[in-house]
């Protein structure tokens, strides 16, 4: 199934680019967007050439997902989240980069890219991606409810972002 989720931020796109290059905001936005669950690694690793890779591992509660997928991935999640930035563009003002999501020990995959582009009054990021669930009859289901985590995890995620942008910490 394919998703598309936009975000929209109030800083330049190098502004931006800094804060998600920051090991302490990922690690903050990461703790901010995990109410019932645990961050257990949010690293940033960075290029000379000014690209970085950005990791984030989460285990969560399964308690909010339907019932019908529990069985499907147990009691608690792990949840890898993993962004590689491509280094600046030289100056046409963009950044690009790729994105992988994995719940470890299920057959739930996303995959694709992100990217910031510059607006009139800030930063518009957007994710494009496939998520796929290997699952014999209850695969879109199964995709269904990994994406609406998806899509409320970086709602929450762009939350935290605008919060940094604007000083809280």
């Amino acid at each position: 199934m394919h998703l598309t989720v936009e975000q929209t931020y109030p800083a330049s796109v190098d502004d931006v680019a800094a804060m998600l290059a920051d090991e302490s905001f990922v690690r903050w936005r990461a703790e901010r967007s995990t109410t019932a669950g645990t961050v257990e690694q949010a690293d940033v690793d960075h290029a000379p050439d000014g690209a970085f890779t950005v990791v984030v591992r989460r285990t969560l509660p399964t308690d909010q997902i339907p019932a019908q997928v529990r069985p499907f991935v147990g009691e608690r999640l792990e949840v890898r989240q993993a962004e590689a930035w491509e280094a600046p563009d030289g100056g046409a003002g963009r950044r690009v980069g790729t994105v992988a999501l994995e719940i470890t020990g299920t057959p739930v995959r996303l995959t694709g890219t992100v990217a910031l582009e510059p607006t009139a009054d800030g930063t518009l990021q957007v994710y494009r991606g496939e998520v796929k669930a290997a699952v014999p009859l209850f695969a879109s289901f199964v995709e269904e409810a990994a994406a609406a985590t998806v899509r409320t995890t970086l709602a929450a995620e762009e939350q935290a972002g605008r919060d940094w942008l604007a000083g809280t910490r």
